[in-house]
């Protein structure tokens, strides 16, 4: 693709990597078999290619309009596209970098503007988010039925294994998980703690950045990346190995603290070690999976019957496609067929908020391919396909991690 990006944009650090990825585009089309939006809307607009025409024209000088920044909202940077690309094109990165010189150069309506800067402070508020889910489980009777089902029930204390181990990592636990899923983390740790290793919180780090970030605000979520870089560094200079992940979500961001802080003298290096220390949980058990089968022989009898949901930030944006599903397999899960496991379920972050009517279209589709193999339960990735799938199904909805927890007794 030919470009002659204008003066403001053009000798920058993103407009040099805006050019680098527009001209690996070849027009080819194959990202429009497999977004999600695209296939709902039909609209060449609401699918990549579209799209990045439109990133295209705004970076050469064209003032976009309130279509432009509609187009770009759509999307749910689920990243599909890039697995389906042949010739490589970082389409998560352009958007990222369209949306913001979109959102500089356009002026939201009123709502909208409270609507995206309510979220930033509730989400990204670990404490302030709490607060409202308790508020919201306490009116839920009264709620209706569509809002009642996004109010998940109060779950349990989580119980956190306190034996010390020499071997030592750090867990995210992020903002809305600890109230949502709180067993979650818990249930790495009890897994972990069976194979010798620690897993520390450490309960300054809050948001991975992810939320403000995507919601016109990447200044504020590259702060939240420099608090959390802080929080962790002095464990990682005494050693720890690993940071661990439970939502894929914050583990695409997290991957990417290194290159979005690159240009940042203070952060640029612990940034960049810091995404290298980042691991999915599931690469953590993979690597540890003999020892963990030879410490604790599972039961051949009982082989639980789940649907696995990746998530599109663990299949498309972390590469870690199959993985999980594989892990599952050789620790005695049977995994049930799911139709277009490819496609988002609508999550998205704050999508299913601020496009209500697409998200529960594309959840609708999911909830029907992953209960069309007649499973015992769904198991996912990430918290927020979790929360998201869990208000369709009458299926029990839970990390995989807290089902190999179980299973292990």
């Amino acid at each position: 693709m030919q470009t002659q990006l204008a003066a403001f944009i053009k000798d920058t650090p993103d407009g040099r990597m805006a050019d680098a990825i527009l001209r690996k585009c070849v027009h080819c089309g194959f990202c429009l078999a497999t977004c999600p939006t695209y296939q709902l809307l039909g609209d060449e607009l609401d699918g990549p290619r579209g799209r990045i025409y439109l990133i295209k024209q705004t970076l050469e000088g064209e003032m976009p309009s309130a279509k432009t920044q509609l187009h770009l909202d759509r999307c749910l940077t689920c990243r599909a596209c890039e697995t389906t690309c042949p010739s490589g094109v970082q389409y998560g990165r352009l958007l990222d970098i369209g949306r913001h010189i979109v959102a500089t150069q356009t002026r939201r309506d009123p709502f909208d503007r409270l609507r995206r800067g309510l979220l930033r402070v509730t989400t990204a508020n670990r404490t302030l988010f709490a607060w409202l889910l308790q508020g919201a489980r306490w009116l839920r009777p009264l709620l209706p039925r569509a809002l009642k089902n996004k109010v998940p029930a109060a779950a349990n204390a989580p119980i956190w294994p306190h034996s010390g181990h020499a071997r030592k990592m750090l867990v995210l636990e992020g903002c809305v998980q600890p109230s949502l899923s709180p067993n979650t983390s818990a249930a790495a740790a009890r897994v972990l703690d069976r194979l010798g290793i620690m897993l520390v919180r450490t309960p300054q780090v809050g948001c991975c950045g992810a939320i403000p970030y995507h919601l016109d605000a990447q200044a504020d979520g590259l702060d939240y990346m420099r608090r959390n870089i802080d929080a962790w560094w002095l464990h990682i200079e005494r050693g720890a190995e690993a940071i661990v992940i439970t939502a894929s979500g914050c583990g695409v961001m997290v991957a990417d603290y290194g290159r979005l802080l690159a240009a940042d003298p203070i952060y640029a290096e612990k940034a960049r070690r810091v995404s290298e220390l980042a691991k999915d949980i599931s690469e953590i058990i993979a690597a540890e999976k003999d020892r963990l089968k030879s410490l604790y022989p599972l039961p051949v009898a009982l082989r639980p019957k789940v649907a696995f949901h990746p998530p599109c930030t663990l299949q498309h944006g972390l590469k870690l496609g199959g993985r999980t599903e594989a892990l599952l397999a050789d620790l005695g899960f049977e995994l049930t067929a799911v139709p277009n496991v490819h496609l988002c379920c609508g999550s998205a972050g704050t999508y299913s908020i601020l496009q209500p009517k697409l998200a529960q279209q594309l959840l609708n589709n999911k909830v029907a391919a992953l209960e069309s193999g007649k499973p015992s339960a769904i198991v996912t990735a990430n918290i927020g396909c979790q929360s998201h799938l869990q208000s369709a199904t009458e299926l029990p909805v839970t990390h995989w991690i807290e089902a190999l927890d179980a299973r292990l007794g």
